[in-house]
C-alpha cells in the first residue's frame, strides 16, 4: 500500500474537518434538549461520549420528555438507527481491517459520516484516513457542542434558527455529488432524495434513509440501468494486493475468500 502524498493526506483530512464541524455543531441542540427534559448535565455529557448516536440520543430525550407513551415510536426509531449503523459495520470491516481494542474503537466511531468520508475515499489509505479523522473530529465536536448546548441551551435558543440543522445534510450532500458519474446516478440520486423529503414528516428518524436506501438499490438494479464507472471504495491498489480478485472486488476464480473480507 503507497504512502498518500502530502497534499492528498491535506485533502482528506480538511474534509473530515468540515464535516465533523458541519455535524458536530449540531450537538448543541441535543445538549439544550436533554436539560430541558429533565437530565443533568453529567447524564447528558454520558450520552454522547457512550451512545454517541444522535439519532437515538434524540430518541431516548424524546421518551423522558414524553412519558412512557412514547416509548415505542422511541424504541423503534433507536433499533432502525443501529440496525443502519450495523449495515455500515460490513462495509467498514473490510476498509479498517482492525483487530482487538482498535475494532471496538472502530465500531463506537462507526457512523453515517466516518463511513461516508471512508468509503467516498479512491485509495484505501485514504479511505482509512477519512473514517478515522471523520470519527475523530464528530466524537470531540459533538461532545463539546452537548456541553455547550446543556450549559447555554437557552441563551443559545433554537439551534435551527442558525441552520445546524441544515449543516450535516448539506455535507453529506458535498460527499455525494462528485460521486453521480451518469444521468442513472442523478435520477436514482433524485428519486431517493425525494423518497426521503416525503417520508421525513411522517416517519420516524431513521426510517426515511432506511427507506431512501433502499429506493437508490432497487433503482441501481433495474435491468435497464446503465453501469457507472467502479464505485470509490473499490481501492485502486486492490488489484495488486489481491491479483486473484475480479474487477467487482469479489472472490478468486477458485472461489478462495480474500483477506479482510470478514467483518
Amino acid at each position: 500500500m503507497t504512502a498518500l502524498a502530502p497534499a492528498r493526506r491535506r485533502a482528506v483530512l480538511r474534509q473530515s474537518l468540515s464535516v465533523g464541524l458541519a455535524t458536530g455543531a449540531y450537538g448543541i441542540s441535543f445538549g439544550a434538549l436533554s436539560t430541558a427534559a429533565g437530565l443533568s448535565l453529567l447524564q447528558t455529557q454520558a450520552l454522547s461520549l457512550l451512545l454517541f448516536s444522535g439519532g437515538s440520543q434524540f430518541a431516548f430525550v424524546g421518551l423522558v420528555a414524553g412519558g412512557v407513551g412514547g416509548a415505542p415510536a422511541a424504541i423503534a426509531t433507536s433499533t432502525l438507527l443501529g440496525v443502519r449503523n450495523g449495515l455500515y459495520g460490513l462495509q467498514v470491516a473490510r476498509l479498517l481491517d482492525v483487530r482487538g481494542l482498535r475494532r471496538a474503537l472502530a465500531a463506537h466511531l462507526t457512523i453515517d459520516e466516518s463511513t461516508a468520508v471512508g468509503v467516498a475515499q479512491p485509495e484505501e489509505r485514504a479511505g482509512r484516513l477519512g473514517f478515522w479523522a471523520t470519527g475523530a473530529a464528530v466524537f470531540v465536536l459533538w461532545n463539546l457542542a452537548t456541553l455547550a448546548g446543556a450549559l447555554v441551551g437557552d441563551a443559545i435558543g433554537d439551534p435551527r434558527t442558525y441552520g445546524l440543522d441544515a449543516a450535516a445534510a448539506a455535507a453529506f450532500c458535498g460527499l455525494l455529488w462528485p460521486r453521480l458519474k451518469s444521468r442513472d446516478a442523478v435520477a436514482i440520486a433524485v428519486l431517493a432524495a425525494l423518497v426521503a423529503v416525503l417520508l421525513a414528516p411522517h416517519a420516524p428518524a431513521g426510517v426515511p434513509v432506511l427507506v431512501a436506501a433502499l429506493t437508490a438499490l432497487l433503482g441501481a438494479l433495474w435491468p435497464t440501468a446503465h453501469r457507472d464507472p467502479p464505485p470509490p471504495h473499490h481501492w485502486a491498489d486492490e488489484d495488486t494486493e489481491h491479483p486473484g480478485a475480479s474487477p467487482s472486488g469479489g472472490a478468486s476464480p477458485a472461489g478462495a475468500p480474500r483477506s479482510g473480507d470478514a467483518p
